[in-house]
């Protein structure tokens, strides 16, 4: 029995394909980059991890901005240590275990929160803290 012949989708919908995904994975670095810088304002928000993210996007659809983000003069060394080792810097270990640390004490306060977020969340943060303090320097 002959084998049928593969489905060859014509040229035009390759290039629309192509193109759908590159708007994708830019789309996905520009929200990222925009999290991460909101995150330089606002405490709360986390920086580098939507960074990390936002250089990961970029370089599968955007080679310019990843280029920029790791030649940035601030963050531009962090993203390049996560990459070439999975590095964290002292620094941002400490102060992300002292920021989980103080989340999860102050949760307790809030009576609204139902008991199982009270505990869970802090042991997924215990869990996080653990393995961010087992990256390399």
């Amino acid at each position: 029995m002959p084998r049928p012949d593969p489905i060859i989708p014509d040229e035009a919908r390759v290039v629309l394909r192509r193109r759908i995904t590159m708007l994708v994975w830019r789309a996905v670095a520009v929200v990222a980059g925009l999290l991460g810088f909101v995150g330089v304002m606002l405490p709360v928000v986390p920086t580098v991890p939507f960074l990390l993210v936002a250089a990961w996007a970029a370089g599968k659809g955007w080679p310019s901005f990843e280029r920029w983000l790791l030649n940035h003069e601030h963050y531009g060394p962090l993203i390049r240590r996560w990459r070439e080792q999975g590095a964290i810097s002292r620094r941002a270990k400490w102060f992300s275990t002292l920021m989980m640390a103080s989340s999860a004490v102050g949760m307790q306060f809030f009576g609204t929160i139902p008991l199982w977020l009270r505990i869970g969340v802090p042991v997924v943060m215990g869990c996080v803290a653990v393995w961010i303090w087992m990256r390399p320097e």
